[in-house]
């Protein structure tokens, strides 16, 4: 599971290597998109801005039986994944596009002996084959990108799940207007940005009952965002002779200025969980 700032986490670069400068100018990003998310990410217990009370909140009130199967699509860390076959004794499969993701939810998986019940998978999760209407709960946190977009996410996410099963979609959105000047700075998102109740009433448009939203707060976004900095900053101090260090400080404090600027103060980001029709 995973969200960047601005931008959904594992979109960013994957349609382009062309990045703009704070000053605006046009730069040439050569470093690997996973290497880059696997070490401004490295120190989140969930690649997302949530908090891990809130988690297990969602977590306990889940209405899943004993035996249920879960999917977890973008399941970066798989910790949400992991923490629901816990408490409801179910099984569950986490897909990835990250090889840095994947083997770190491999690890946990292992570490909590839960290897026969959950299944890690490298994978595109658009491309990743599902066998219609088996899950009782399937999600997607931070990155709907997969199938372009909040709408076609809750398409693929119902056709995954059996009549009446649980649909979890972590999303962002706008607290008001999106100022010109952040929309400048990445007008494919702002543009795409609905409200809280704008997410909530797409889906409901989608056939979707609300059952319960989880809603970040700025210490959310602070932990989630600074994290990054730190890492990126601490991982340029322990390997000054990486060549991939620059890049990796200049895209980290783009963000970083962008989060403070502008985001900090517009959006904000919270899981809803829906139940399907049936």
């Amino acid at each position: 599971m995973g969200f960047h700032g601005g931008n959904n986490l594992y979109k960013v670069q994957t349609d382009t290597n062309i990045s703009r400068t704070a000053a605006g100018e046009i730069s040439l990003n050569i470093m690997d998109t996973w290497k880059y998310y696997g070490i401004t990410h490295r120190g989140h217990l969930v690649c997302n801005p949530t908090s891990e009370a809130k988690l297990d909140e969602l977590v306990q009130l889940l209405p899943l039986k004993p035996g249920a199967r879960v999917l977890d699509i973008a399941c970066g860390k798989a910790e949400f994944l992991l923490r629901t076959v816990e408490r409801h004794d179910c099984s569950g499969t986490g897909v990835d596009i990250s090889p840095y993701e994947v083997d770190e939810a491999k690890r946990r998986t292992k570490n909590r002996n839960l290897g026969a019940t959950v299944e890690i998978v490298l994978a595109n999760g658009s491309e990743y084959e599902i066998e219609p209407h088996s899950f009782d709960l399937a999600m997607c946190i931070g990155a709907t990108w997969i199938w372009n977009g909040y709408a076609g996410t809750i398409e693929a996410l119902k056709k995954a799940v059996v009549p009446g099963g649980l649909i979890a979609i972590g999303e962002p959105y706008k607290m008001h207007e999106p100022s010109p000047e952040y929309a400048a700075t990445e007008p494919d998102f702002v543009e795409s940005l609905l409200s809280h109740a704008g997410n909530v009433e797409t889906a409901i448009q989608f056939g979707l009952t609300p059952l319960y939203t989880s809603v970040s707060n700025h210490d959310d976004w602070d932990r989630y965002e600074s994290l990054q900095w730190l890492a990126a900053e601490e991982y340029a101090r322990e390997h000054p002779e990486d060549p991939d260090v620059p890049e990796l400080l200049e895209r980290t404090r783009i963000s970083r200025d962008t989060y403070l600027r502008h985001g900090r103060d517009t959006l904000n980001w919270a899981i809803y969980l829906f139940r399907s029709p049936g």
